[in-house]
């Protein structure tokens, strides 16, 4: 696939996002030292994740009316321009109290901050297909934001502690607004094309030009606010992609720290160090498996589907293994193998959504997706926990591969639905 088939817009938006993910791994990591060692309480350290996660997914419930008001480069500006200005009061607050700062200030600051970034996935998600030249150069488009996604994991976690370890905690945070500001910055050339709002594909891949978003018949906010949801509930492919991320979300909780210690400690018998070796072979193999998939990008072409149920199969078997495993040097091998099954699912089930609704459409339908599943998410968390403490942590583990396994099951079982979509779009190309 020529790299022609990415515009320089997408360049600008992959640079930021990627500096922008980046900031958000160095300021966690030194709030969370901070917390810490102000309070010395882990419940303390936990409500930030929990903060951002609520945070973003009332963003998200709001997001259509501000999709309405305003184009998306527009909206990831003013994402990235606030959270910088948020992240600077920050860290010159915390500068200038040092010890006596007030956690509800922090915390105020932190939950503003995600508010606004409760917008950037979506955002960027949508305008993705925007910003490639062709829809042969989606999937490369996805692969390549997936790829630094998981690098700047798996990279940033082990960084950022070299990095609050070396220059302190206050330090890292005013390291981290430079980094936010340098995000807002790469935002400015992201630059949608002009017919872009003027021409969208149809779920059916037909062409269509559609009204200037100045020119739609106004709508009522409530229904602007349900428009999406009511997208995904109409469509039957949007319906079962949909089923099929939460169920992801609902088992891939099963990867949260506390959860990945107590298998190493229990199942494998084994220390600390292993939990590292573990999340570190994780890491990697999703990082390869987003190379992988960027070097089979021509050889899956349009079968999409087939793509998605084929990682999901290998991911959910390979889970499954995981859990009934007690030698620690399998279990490296198979989190490394599981990454790229992981990755093949994920990229060509975001490829999915975006070629199966209007490009108008899309960004609604995703901040939908988006709260829906940070909401998911906070739930799993908490049912997981209750699960692992009734059953075991080894049954968590299969629990997590046999959801996987369902979720491929109602792929396989909607497969015609899915599969005259990929035709109609691969005829239309």
């Amino acid at each position: 696939m020529k790299s022609s088939l990415l515009t320089r817009p997408f360049y600008f938006l992959w640079t930021t996002q990627t500096a922008a993910n980046a900031a958000d791994v160095l300021y966690i990591m030194a709030l969370t030292v901070l917390v810490l060692d102000r309070t010395g309480s882990l419940v303390s350290a936990a409500l930030m994740p929990l903060m951002r996660s609520g945070a973003q997914m009332v963003s998200g419930l709001i997001a259509p009316l501000l999709i309405n008001r305003f184009k998306l480069p527009t909206l990831l500006l003013m994402s990235q321009t606030g959270q910088f200005v948020l992240f600077v009061c920050l860290a010159v607050y915390l500068k200038l109290n040092g010890d006596g700062a007030s956690l509800i200030a922090v915390f105020t600051l932190v939950f503003a901050m995600s508010f606004l970034d409760g917008w950037t996935v979506p955002a960027r998600n949508a305008l993705v297909p925007r910003l490639v030249a062709h829809e042969q150069g989606l999937l490369k488009a996805n692969g390549l934001i997936s790829v630094s996604d998981q690098v700047v994991q798996f990279a940033g976690w082990g960084l950022s502690g070299v990095i609050v370890a070396f220059m302190g905690a206050n330090s890292t945070l005013l390291l981290t607004a430079f980094v936010y500001g340098l995000a807002a910055a790469f935002t400015l050339g992201v630059k949608e094309p002009k017919h872009s709002d003027r021409t969208r594909r149809s779920p059916s891949g037909q062409t269509e030009t559609a009204p200037d978003m100045n020119e739609a018949v106004p709508s009522s906010r409530w229904h602007t606010l349900t428009e999406g949801w009511k997208l995904i509930w109409r469509m039957p492919r949007l319906r079962l992609l949909t089923f099929m991320d939460v169920v992801d979300m609902l088992g891939g909780s099963v990867w949260v720290g506390a959860f990945t210690l107590a298998f190493v400690q229990i199942a494998l018998r084994q220390g600390e160090e292993w939990w590292g070796f573990i999340n570190a072979a994780y890491f990697a193999g999703t990082v390869g498996g987003g190379l992988l998939v960027l070097a089979l990008n021509r050889i899956i072409g349009s079968r999409y589907l087939a793509a998605m149920l084929t990682g999901m199969a290998g991911y959910g078997i390979l889970t499954a293994f995981y859990a009934l495993n007690t030698q620690p040097f399998i279990a490296l091998i198979l989190v490394l193998l599981m990454g790229p099954f992981a990755e093949l699912s994920i990229i060509n089930r975001r490829t999915l959504i975006q070629r199966s609704v209007a490009k108008l459409m899309l960004p609604k339908v995703l901040s939908a997706q988006a709260t829906l599943l940070h909401l998911v998410f906070c739930i799993s968390l908490l049912v997981m926990a209750g699960l692992a403490e009734q059953f075991g942590i080894v049954n968590l583990y299969l629990a997590a591969a046999g959801l996987t396994l369902l979720a491929l099951l109602v792929g396989l079982l909607g497969y015609r639905t899915f599969h005259d979509a990929e035709a109609a779009g691969a005829a239309n190309d």
